[in-house]
């Protein structure tokens, strides 16, 4: 599996307002199916990230347009593959 960090860029407020019930109902059901690692808010109000688990990018990107965000129109994203590395010290 591959690691895949998703912006998502903000393009209409007044949607993402309208949507976000829709859009978290859908981050928690691809949580439970293990397609999402994580995912959180920028606190400027510039968007959201999201790091989803796939085959590759086709698949990360068919999962991105099912978000109720981006199939509504109410965000814009960026896909990025993301090399995790778990082997840092603190």
């Amino acid at each position: 599996m591959k690691y895949f960090a998703v912006f998502l860029s903000m393009k209409n407020e007044e949607l993402s307002r309208v949507h976000r019930p829709e859009h978290l109902d859908f981050l928690a059901r691809q949580r439970d199916e293990g397609n999402v690692l994580m995912n959180g808010r920028f606190t400027d109000g510039a968007g959201g990230l999201i790091i989803y688990r796939a085959e590759d990018e086709k698949s990360a990107v068919s999962l991105v347009k099912q978000d109720p965000y981006i199939s509504l129109g109410a965000r814009d994203y960026t896909i990025h593959e993301w090399d995790m590395e778990s082997n840092y010290e603190f």
